[in-house]
């Protein structure tokens, strides 16, 4: 499907859940890897129960990405394409994988609807998967991630366990870091209860998309935000790029995550990260909050986007209603 007839579907796509023994295709469509990261994905995946089947062109390269444009889509196709393979799981993060989403069969895609997982730069792969064949994919730690026991009790509820709703609270040990990392310190902007849509990912990737057919549909939705290693004037800049492209105005509430290593820079007058934050979401006429367990960080969520949920911005708890497999 053509990147500019790339719509929303009018129904969803959920995947088939995966289960102890799935064999799962390792697959990397942004940044280069080498052979420690395959390794550690590879144990990683198997401490699920599951097999793990790395992609013909995973280690590929062409300066800083996974390979060329036609290497990492035949990855994915392959993947998608194998009847044996119930999931993907992206390696890491990086940079490049919009490249891809113009040429992404989202006929077959929908089609063979399987679990997708990554995060970062594959916000764009999320983005695109949604827009084009509206499957619900998987915005969660990548393979090479380290993977702690929230992460990874979230990671089973969620992609193996589903029930008809499920609530998650934020990770104790985020709460306990909020004690000497600013970073981690949770606000409320405004307090409430929102429902939507989940939407989001990556604020730098995210705010890229906009003006291309993969953009986030927002309106109605929850908005999810993380970012890392950006100064807090960038961050001033790409989020008020969604307010003035109506993308904040349009959700019916906003998740900010955990923003690492987003400091100002050094001997720079700046605005400190909170500082920014409060001014974007100080008066913000829906439920907004930061500190949700999510981002570059080892205790994370895994957001599936499209599924129907609530948010507690006081309480920065997060409840699925409704299953995000089947």
């Amino acid at each position: 499907m053509p990147a500019t007839q790339a719509v929303l579907a009018t129904r969803l796509v959920k995947p088939p859940r995966l289960k102890p023994g799935s064999l799962v295709g390792l697959v990397e469509p942004s940044g280069v890897v080498d052979d420690a990261m395959i390794e550690r994905g590879v144990r990683n995946l198997e401490g699920f129960g599951l097999r793990v089947k790395l992609s013909p062109n995973l280690r590929a390269a062409r300066g800083g990405y996974a390979g060329t444009v036609n290497q990492r889509l035949a990855d994915l196709h392959g993947m998608f394409l194998d009847r044996e393979v119930e999931g993907l799981w992206v390696l890491r993060g990086g940079s490049g994988c919009a490249m891809l989403l113009p040429h992404l069969d989202y006929d077959l895609i929908r089609s063979r609807p399987k679990v997708v997982v990554g995060y970062s730069d594959v916000t764009s792969l999320h983005l695109g998967l949604l827009r084009g064949a509206g499957l619900v994919s998987f915005h969660g730690p990548g393979a090479s991630s380290m993977f702690s026991e929230y992460s990874a009790a979230n990671l089973r509820a969620v992609l193996m366990e589903p029930q008809p709703t499920c609530t998650f609270a934020p990770a104790q040990e985020n709460e306990e870091k909020a004690r000497d990392q600013p970073q981690f310190a949770p606000h409320t902007y405004r307090e409430g209860v929102a429902e939507g849509r989940l939407v989001g990912g990556n604020l730098a990737v995210l705010s890229s998309l906009i003006g291309t057919p993969h953009a986030a549909l927002t309106r109605g939705s929850l908005l999810f935000l993380e970012e890392v290693r950006e100064a807090p004037y960038r961050v001033d800049r790409m989020l008020e790029q969604l307010r003035q492209s109506g993308a904040l105005a349009g959700a019916a509430g906003v998740m900010l995550g955990v923003f690492q290593k987003c400091e100002p820079p050094d001997a720079e007058p700046s605005l400190s990260l909170a500082e920014v934050l409060e001014g974007q979401f100080g008066a913000s006429k829906v439920p907004a909050a930061y500190g949700f367990s999510f981002g570059h960080i080892p205790h994370q969520l895994t957001l599936p986007l499209g599924v129907r949920a609530r948010m507690d911005a006081k309480e920065r708890s997060l409840t699925l209603l409704e299953p995000a497999v089947v």
